[in-house]
């Protein structure tokens, strides 16, 4: 329940999984997919690329919604300082992962808020170290036919069976790796006023 004096939220992406987390505090809040182009023409690191998007995708939304308080949020994954994109397709699921395989894997997931009162911008990045078990591509396809996770970069889905997978996970906000750093949002909120459970 948020402060009714509090300006609107809107949820600068189209992601179940973001939605899902902002449903877990939120009881009123708005999401409009933002248009913007997520290539890299001018060759930004995936530090940098991640807080990029996550403004362009908040600065997107704005425009339609000028009254309320935007959250933009993006999320790479990082292979030996390639970032991946989502695989779209189970073979390419399948390769991406055997790719991984005793691996290490980071994850920059950036936040931009927008905060229409003093016209104010906050920005956090999360890292998230995702290391691999060494496998093969029998648990590679089992995996990606149980959880078919197309949509998602490095592909899979920490929701679902993604852990079979995993030697260890690292990381300060566990709600990162879905795709919003939570702990972050929650207490930005917080010191914006909103009233929250």
């Amino acid at each position: 329940m948020q402060n009714p004096s509090a300006r609107p939220i809107v949820l600068a992406s189209s992601s179940p999984y973001r939605r899902g987390l902002l449903d877990r505090f939120l009881d009123e809040y708005e999401t409009m997919s933002p248009d913007v182009d997520e290539s890299n023409p001018g060759g930004l690191p995936p530090g940098e690329l991640a807080t990029h998007l996550a403004r362009r995708k908040a600065e997107a939304v704005s425009v339609n919604a000028r009254d309320a308080l935007v959250i933009g949020a993006d999320q790479l994954a990082v292979l030996d300082d390639t970032v991946l994109g989502k695989p779209g397709s189970a073979q390419k699921a399948v390769e991406q992962l055997l790719a991984a395989s005793g691996k290490t894997m980071r994850f920059l997931t950036a936040v931009c808020i927008l905060d229409p009162a003093g016209r104010t911008r906050y920005e956090h990045t999360d890292t998230t170290v995702v290391r691999f078990r060494k496998f093969d591509r029998r648990l590679a396809e089992a995996y990606v036919r149980h959880d078919e996770p197309y949509d998602c970069a490095g592909s899979f889905k920490l929701e679902g069976a993604g852990f079979v997978l995993f030697e260890s996970v690292a990381a300060e906000d566990p709600t990162a790796l879905i795709g919003l750093p939570m702990i972050w949002v929650a207490d930005r909120l917080l010191q914006l006023g909103y009233l929250l459970p």
